[in-house]
Order: structure tokens, then C-alpha cells, then sequence
């Protein structure tokens, strides 16, 4: 069979129940080759041994993901990717679940009792997708994140320093990087390669990066929860906040169900996708056994990434606890948590059996919560996830005390929440931004992993905490659930009148409130009141340019992005500042994310050139500084996306070197350390055509938070800042002005 992989997979199989598997590539040991060479040898000589199994029936694993857990961070990294994975690897049957019912005879019923089964007991309803190829079936073959080299990284730490000090500065810095690279560093980066290899399950980023979110103490609203508006339907009968919470919520359990089941599309960023977003791709990567199935995909130039954090997408709670939080889960719940006016309720969505109820059921249940004539709850115990950690960790602590637990139990468990809002937002730009990024807090509840808000005139989107994962995961739930509520809703305005009584019970959840938590939560909610009025939030859209007619100036539009910051900047304080761009690792197993530095020595020479407007500059001699400037940025996005950041390595550094209780590295003694990692300007992007706005607060208490969007035609940001440092709302009329003098360059 050799040389005959290819054709083989390539045949269909047609006879009747049969099922195709594989179970491949013997004799050869892969362990000890390059990436290349496991690539020619995948290519090469790999031999599947397919065979055929009548009427064998798809098992599922007795020990699931989801299973009920409350964990800490070293629980999660305990975890091999064999432990997370849905299916037997040895025992995997490569067929869709339409494939499965076709094939498996033992199913059928007669179509008599055909006819009793109900509308909604179907896959069709169940299911968002339902791959080929299972949902984590790359994750045990993706590359691990790589461990820069110490040199590499020290020349990128002193390059991203180079714009930023005065030349006696960087004469030190440059002596603390070689004293660094000269002694302690090289202990150091021994030991981390040392527990690298220790933990190849994992990377070498994620525990200290679980670590450090969930022992920050710094309130998760403004700080660290970013937020993300959809798009309104274009139907405006849909827009309706009964009928679009009802399809929010169907669709998000289709794509639970999907998950769950592992039938959800892998994630897989496509360079070609006319060429590997095909049925080809699918059907030769799904007969590719997990340990190998990555190098598959590589042939096709299509690179899957990371889902490990998709198992606490739903079901997921961060629960405050002194010094450090902890992330809970409970994938056995079957329930919705809902709030309204600060009230909360609590319904079942899921059947006994798992099935997702009926849209009409949802929605009666929805109906009926907005209905309730309750005023606001005077005592609205979702202010306190507002609080300082530490504060929230002893007010909850309280709450148990006086008989709470479990209602808080429900909502930790809870799939996730819904918001209804009472609030109606019109065309107030700033009241929407506000609504989805921070709101009073009365009627929110931040610890969850992510709450679908829905406002009284149906603008919806979602706010969600940081510590379990990152944008990939959550983008690629809201597309998809965007394009199902679009494409086919499943419940629709004309049913809204036909809605009888609730036949699902709805669980009102009352807290039981004593003078001691009554007094907590009104200090909490005047404090929060005092913080949000010192936020200042902006936003701009700039339509003169945007995606395409940067392809055409051949111009990466990040980097346009990220030189008007710069320049708007420049313009207002005259110098530029430490700027921090996010950057996605999710092509390796457990990546995270990595920073890009977009003040460089190439943006400050244009910067300075296009605010002194040097007489002796032409716009072609600036438009050639600008593509400079591109070309620089690019390198640093490209080391970025491959894990060849300097930031991540030398906090992972920092880290081991704390643990040790040994004396400070000279490096991180400097002062230009700190001040490099006080992020005047952070940036962070997660463009779609179906993502209205999205931004998330400062990070500094004098910086600027700025969420950007890169359309084909138009670009979007959303800018964030405190009161009386710095000013959004001045930095965004200014940047409005960065665009055009950029795009009046480019166009010479």
C-alpha cells in the first residue's frame, strides 16, 4: 500500500454499513525527526491501514471533557491533551454524525413511530455543526510553543527599548542585558527549558499566565473584561429582544451541543482556503490519526490551532478567593442563569437527556421573566463582582455564611448568563459602548466566563472574563453564532403571540440579604458609580480607507492601524510611549498570547517627520518611511505569531527567578523594565463583519485603552481612559486626523 495514501482515502466506500478507520503508520517512529521530516515522511511513506466494520457503533468515552470540577490552575495543567480529548484515539470511527445514522441499521424506526418523535428531537435542531473531522482531533499533535534563545530575545528587548530612552538610558540597559545574558540568565533559561520538558502537555507560558490573571486583585470589569457588540440583524422584527435573546440562546447551545459532542469544525487558520477549506482537506486530514493529523493539515498549508480553552467557554466560572481566584466548572448543569433589573432567575434548557428544549419553551420561559412588573433590586447582589478581589472573596465568603451557597452554586454552575437590559440605546453610541463594557453593575454578574447581553431595543453582545482564555475562542463562538441567528433563526417574531404559559419551570434565585451584606453591596455600588464616571470612552470610524485599498498601497493595515496611534499620540504629548499589541500563539498547543511592539525606531522617524512637517521631506519620501515602517512591523507580528516574542520569555524568567527567592536579575532591576511594561498605549484587535464594536478600559490608570476594528472599507476604533490623566475623547479627534494625513501620503 505504499505511495497509495492518496488514492486510497480518496474512494468512497460504499458498502452498506460500513464504517471507514484507521489505524496507521507502523514502523515508523517519528519521535526523534525535525518538522520537516515528519512532513516528508507523512508525505512520503505514511501508510493508513483502512479497513471495513460493519454495523460498529460509535462509543462514547465514559470519561467526557465536561465533567463536574471545581479547579485551580495546576488541575488544569495536570491535564495530558489525551485527557481532554472526546474520543478514543485507538478506537477513533472518522464519520459524521449524518454518516453515522445513514450507516447504523440499529436505529432506524419505522415510520409510525417516526412520526411521534418530536420536531425538535433532531440533529438538524441538536447541532451547529457537525464535522467530519472531530473537534479537537489536531490538539494532540500540535507544535509546542517554542522556547526562544536567550540572545534572540535580550536583541529584541533592547531593539523594543531603543525609541524609548534617552541614549545614557540605553547605554545602561544594554550593560544590564549582557550582565543578565553573562550570569543569572542562563541558570534561569536551563530551568525553564528544564520544566518545559517536564510538562510537554502543555507550554511553557500558560501556568504563569493562569498565575498571574487569577491573583491579580484588580476588579474584572474595565480592566480586564473586554466586551463585543453583534451587528443588528437586518430584519428589524429580529432585533425584537424576546425574539433575539430566543435565538441567541438556541444557537449558543447548538454550539455547546456541537462541542460537546465533538462535532464542532476544528479551528484551522487556511493560507489558501480555495485550496484547504475543502471537502479534499476534510476527508484526508480525518483519516489521519491525532498524534499526526497536525503535519496532515500542514500539507495543505493549513495550520490548526489550539482549543484547549474551549472546555470552559460554557459552564465556567471564576470564584474570588484570597490571594488568588480560582476557575469552576460544571459541565452536568443543564440550566440558563438570566438577569433582570438585578434580579435573577434560573430555567432549564437542556432536557434529561441533554436535547436543547424547544425555542418556543425558551422563549415563554423569557417572556415570562420579562414580564415580571418586580422593580430593580434594592439590594442587587451583582454589584460585588465589581469589587477588589480580595473584597469580593470576603463578601462571598458572607454570603455563604448566611445561607447562600446554593444560589451561588447555580449561578457559578450555569451555562452561562443572559442580560436583559431595560435599557433602550437608540442611536447613543456612547450609551452603547457603556452598556457592554461596564453598565452600573447592578445587573451584571463579571465572574462568568461569558454573559450575552440584549437590550431592550435588541442591540446584543457579550462581555467576558480573561483569565480562561483568550479572543480566539470567544471570536470564533460569536461568528458562529452571529451567521446561525442570521442565516436561520429558530425562533421568529410571528410566534412571539402564540407563546402559552411557560412549560418549563422558571427558579426565581433570592438571595437572603442581612444588614452586614446590605451595607457591602450599597458602599460597593457607590464606589463602582464614582468609577465609571471617571472613565471616559470615544470612538471613530474612519470609511476614507480600510482593508482593500491597503492591499493595494501594498501595506499592512495593522500596521496603518497602529502608526496613526502612534502618531496621534506624538502629535498631542510630542514623544511616544511603551505600546503593547496582543498577539494570538493559538497555533501551538496551550498557546496564549504574545506582545507586539509597534513603537519602533521606524514609527518615532515618522512620527517626528509628519508632526514638524520637515520641509525637506516629500510625500513620496514619507510614503516610503511609511512602507519602512510596514516592513518592520511585519517582522515583529510574524517572530510574534511563531512564539519568537520577547515578553511572554522573559516573564516566564521573572517567574522562575521569583519562585526561587534568589536575588533579582540586574535586568528586571533596571528601570526601563518596569517602565517598558507600563503600557501607556494598549492595544488589542478582534475584527469581523459582524462584530459592531468591541474595546475594553485602560491598563494604566493614565493610558488608553484602544479596541480596533480593520474592515474591507472602513476602519473602527473604540479608545477608553481616565479622567484627569488623559483624554479619549481628545486622542480619537486626533487620531481621526492621524488617519488622513496617512492616507493622504499613501495615495501620492
Amino acid at each position: 500500500m505504499r505511495n497509495k495514501w492518496f488514492s486510497i482515502i480518496g474512494r468512497t466506500v460504499s458498502y452498506k454499513g460500513a464504517r471507514v478507520c484507521s489505524d496507521h503508520f507502523t514502523e515508523n517512529d517519528f519521535h526523534e525527526m525535525s518538522l520537516h521530516s515528519k512532513v516528508r515522511r507523512l508525505k512520503n511513506t505514511a501508510i493508513p491501514s483502512i479497513w471495513i466494520k460493519q454495523n460498529r457503533k460509535v462509543k462514547k468515552r465514559e470519561s467526557s471533557l465536561f465533567q463536574e470540577t471545581n479547579i485551580n490552575v495546576s488541575e488544569i495543567e495536570s491535564q495530558n491533551d489525551s485527557e481532554i480529548e472526546f474520543q478514543n484515539e485507538k478506537d477513533a470511527i472518522y464519520c459524521s454524525p449524518k454518516n453515522c445514522e445513514e450507516n447504523d441499521t440499529s436505529n432506524d424506526v419505522e415510520s409510525e413511530e417516526r412520526s411521534t418523535v418530536p420536531l425538535y428531537d433532531n440533529s438538524e435542531y441538536q447541532y451547529l455543526q457537525t464535522s467530519k473531522v472531530p473537534t479537537l482531533h489536531f490538539q494532540a499533535s500540535l507544535p509546542r510553543l517554542p522556547i526562544p534563545k536567550l540572545e534572540d530575545t535580550c536583541r529584541r528587548y533592547l531593539n523594543a527599548q531603543k525609541p524609548l530612552l534617552s541614549d545614557k538610558e540605553l547605554q545602561n540597559t544594554s550593560a544590564c542585558i549582557s550582565k543578565f545574558l553573562a550570569n543569572e540568565g542562563q541558570s534561569l533559561q536551563k530551568q525553564l527549558i528544564h520544566n518545559n520538558n517536564e510538562n510537554p502537555h502543555t507550554s511553557y507560558i500558560t501556568e504563569p499566565w493562569f498565575d498571574m490573571y487569577l491573583r491579580d486583585r484588580k476588579p474584572l470589569p474595565i480592566n480586564y473584561n473586554p466586551f463585543l457588540v453583534f451587528i443588528p440583524e437586518s430584519d428589524p422584527k429580529y432585533n425584537a429582544q424576546l425574539v433575539k435573546a430566543t435565538n441567541l440562546i438556541v444557537s449558543s447551545l447548538r454550539f455547546l451541543k456541537s462541542l460537546k459532542d465533538n462535532i464542532l469544525e476544528p479551528e484551522v487558520f487556511h493560507m489558501k482556503p480555495e485550496k484547504s477549506d475543502t471537502e479534499l482537506f476534510r476527508n484526508v486530514t480525518r483519516l489521519i490519526p491525532s498524534r499526526f493529523s497536525w503535519y496532515g493539515a500542514y500539507l495543505f498549508k493549513a495550520f490548526p490551532l489550539d482549543m484547549s480553552q474551549y472546555k470552559n467557554l460554557f459552564n465556567t466560572t471564576r470564584i474570588p478567593e484570597l490571594e488568588k481566584d480560582v476557575i469552576f466548572h460544571d459541565s452536568s448543569a443543564k440550566h440558563l442563569v438570566v438577569l433582570r433589573r438585578g434580579h435573577f432567575y434560573a430555567f432549564d434548557v437542556l432536557d434529561a437527556n441533554d436535547s436543547i428544549r424547544s425555542p418556543r419553551e425558551i422563549a415563554a420561559c423569557l417572556k415570562a421573566i420579562l414580564e415580571d412588573d418586580r422593580p430593580p433590586n434594592e439590594h442587587p447582589v451583582g454589584v460585588l463582582t465589581t469589587s477588589e478581589r480580595n473584597q469580593w472573596a470576603q463578601a462571598r465568603s458572607h454570603l455563604v455564611e448566611t445561607g447562600n451557597l446554593e444560589i451561588l452554586k447555580k449561578i457559578d454552575s450555569a451555562i452561562f448568563v443572559m442580560i436583559l437590559d431595560d435599557e433602550v440605546i437608540g442611536t447613543d453610541h456612547n450609551k452603547l459602548l457603556r452598556t457592554y463594557l461596564h453598565a452600573d453593575g447592578t445587573n451584571r454578574w463579571f465572574d462568568k466566563s461569558f454573559s450575552l447581553i440584549v437590550s431592550k431595543d435588541g442591540y446584543s453582545g457579550i462581555n467576558f472574563e480573561h483569565s480562561w482564555g483568550d479572543g480566539v475562542a470567544i471570536l470564533r463562538y460569536f461568528q458562529d453564532v452571529k451567521a446561525d441567528i442570521s442565516k436561520k433563526p429558530r425562533f421568529h417574531p410571528n410566534e412571539v403571540d402564540e407563546l402559552a404559559e411557560e412549560s418549563v419551570n422558571i427558579e426565581r434565585l433570592q438571595f437572603s440579604i442581612d444588614a452586614k451584606s446590605e451595607s457591602i453591596i450599597n458602599q460597593q455600588k457607590a464606589k463602582y458609580q464614582d468609577w465609571i464616571n471617571r472613565l471616559y470612552i470615544s470612538h471613530t470610524i474612519y470609511e476614507e480607507f480600510g482593508k482593500n485599498q491597503c492591499k493595494k498601497f501594498r501595506i499592512s493595515p495593522d500596521a496603518v492601524m497602529q502608526l496613526a496611534f502612534q502618531l496621534a499620540l506624538y502629535t498631542l504629548e510630542d514623544r511616544v510611549v511603551p505600546t503593547y499589541e496582543s498577539c494570538s500563539t493559538a497555533a501551538y498547543k496551550h498557546g496564549r498570547t504574545e506582545t507586539i511592539r509597534p513603537c519602533t525606531l521606524e514609527t518615532k522617524e515618522i512620527c517626528v517627520a509628519m508632526t514638524r512637517r520637515q520641509t525637506e521631506l516629500s510625500k513620496s519620501d514619507l510614503k516610503r518611511m511609511i512602507l519602512d515602517c510596514s516592513k518592520a512591523h511585519n517582522v515583529l507580528t510574524k517572530e510574534a505569531v511563531m512564539g519568537q516574542g520577547f515578553d511572554r520569555h522573559l516573564f516566564a524568567l521573572k517567574k522562575i527567578s521569583e519562585k526561587s527567592g534568589s536575588i533579582k536579575p540586574i535586568i528586571f532591576q533596571d528601570p526601563a523594565y518596569d517602565a517598558l511594561n507600563y503600557n501607556i498605549l494598549s492595544t488589542s484587535t478582534l475584527s469581523s463583519p459582524v462584530v459592531l464594536a468591541g474595546g475594553f478600559g485602560p491598563v494604566v490608570s493614565d493610558g488608553y485603552g484602544i479596541g480596533y476594528m480593520i474592515q474591507d472599507e472602513r476602519l473602527g476604533t473604540v479608545v477608553t481612559s481616565y479622567e484627569g490623566s488623559r483624554n479619549a475623547n481628545k486622542y480619537v479627534q486626533t487620531l481621526e486626523h492621524a488617519f488622513k494625513s496617512i492616507h493622504d501620503v499613501l495615495c501620492t
